[in-house]
C-alpha cells in the first residue's frame, strides 16, 4: 500500500518514513524545516496603526459645561440659593433642597464634602460613586482609599488636624448619577453655582482638579492626559489638575505621573 508521502520529490512508503524520522531524531534533530532557508528575520512590516482622532477641545461654539437653553430657570435658582449662603453648613442645606436636578431622585444620599474646610487644598473630584452614595462622604471607596494613601505619602489626609497639611475634599456633583455613568455637561452647569460658592466659602490656597469633570466645571476644558501636571488658575486659585484615583486604579503605570504632580504639590505648599 502506498503511503502517498513524498521527500525531494520521491515516493516513499510508511516504514521508509518512519526510519529517517528515527533517523533524524538520532542525529538531534528537534525542529522540522523546509527545504529551502526561512529567514525569520524577514518579516512583513506592521500594520500602520489606525490615525487617533484628537480628543475635541472646547471652543466658543462647543464648550466642556453647555447647559440647555430651558435650564436657565434652574439655574439662576442654582445661583440665588447659592449665593443666599453665608456659610458651608448653610450652602450644603440650600443644595440638599435644590430640586433642579432629576438624578437626585435615584440617590441614596447627599454627598457634600468630607475633610477639614480649613484646609489650604481643596480636593474636587466628579461624583459620588456607590461607596459614597452608601456612606455620605465623598472619596471613600477604593479610589478614596487610594486617594488617602497618595496624600498620606506627602504627609497630608482629609483627618490630618494641622490644617496646613489636611485637605478639603468634595465633587462637582453631590449625588450619585445612576450606575455611575459621567456627569452629563447640563449636570454640571446646574451644579457649578453651589460649587463655585463651596470654593469661595471654604478659601483653599490651592485645588487639585481630579479628573475631566472637575476640569470641564472649572476650567472649561477636558482632556486630562494633556491637562495634568501643568499649574493653571481655577476660581481664582492656583489649580492642579491631576488624573482621577480611578483611572490609576485601572492604569497602575500611570502612577508615576501621579506621584510627580504630588511632589509639585507638596513643593507649592512647602511641606
Amino acid at each position: 500500500m502506498e503511503s502517498g508521502l513524498t521527500w525531494r520529490g520521491v515516493e516513499i512508503d510508511g516504514p521508509t518514513a518512519l526510519a529517517l524520522l528515527e533517523w533524524q531524531r538520532e542525529f538531534g534533530v528537534d525542529e522540522p524545516m523546509l527545504d529551502a532557508a526561512l529567514d525569520r528575520m524577514d518579516l512583513p512590516p506592521p500594520p500602520k496603526p489606525a490615525p487617533i482622532m484628537p480628543a475635541a477641545t472646547p471652543t466658543a461654539q462647543q464648550p466642556a459645561v453647555a447647559p440647555r437653553t430651558d435650564d436657565s430657570e434652574l439655574i439662576a435658582e442654582a445661583e440665588a440659593l447659592a449665593q443666599a449662603a453665608q456659610s458651608l453648613d448653610m450652602l450644603a442645606e440650600a443644595q440638599a433642597r435644590y430640586d433642579g436636578l432629576a438624578l437626585k431622585r435615584g440617590a441614596r444620599n447627599f454627598v457634600f464634602a468630607d475633610g477639614n474646610p480649613a484646609a489650604r487644598v481643596m480636593i474636587i473630584g466628579e461624583a459620588p460613586g456607590e461607596e459614597e452614595d452608601a456612606q455620605g462622604r465623598p472619596f471613600v471607596g477604593r479610589a478614596g482609599q487610594l486617594l488617602d494613601r497618595m496624600l498620606g505619602a506627602i504627609g497630608m489626609g482629609r483627618d490630618v488636624p494641622d490644617a496646613t497639611r489636611a485637605v478639603y475634599i468634595g465633587n462637582v456633583l453631590k449625588w450619585r448619577p445612576p450606575g455611575n455613568r459621567r456627569p452629563t455637561p447640563e449636570e454640571i452647569a446646574l451644579s457649578l453655582p453651589f460649587l463655585r460658592r463651596q470654593v469661595e466659602l471654604a478659601d483653599p490656597e490651592i485645588i487639585l482638579l481630579m479628573g475631566n469633570t472637575p476640569c470641564a466645571a472649572a476650567l472649561n476644558r477636558e482632556g486630562i492626559l494633556r491637562l495634568r501636571g501643568n499649574w493653571t488658575e481655577a476660581f481664582g486659585r492656583p489649580a492642579l489638575p491631576m488624573t482621577h484615583p480611578a483611572y490609576l486604579l485601572r492604569n497602575p503605570i500611570a502612577k508615576r505621573e501621579a506621584w510627580a504632580d504630588l511632589l509639585s504639590l507638596a513643593d507649592r505648599l512647602k511641606l
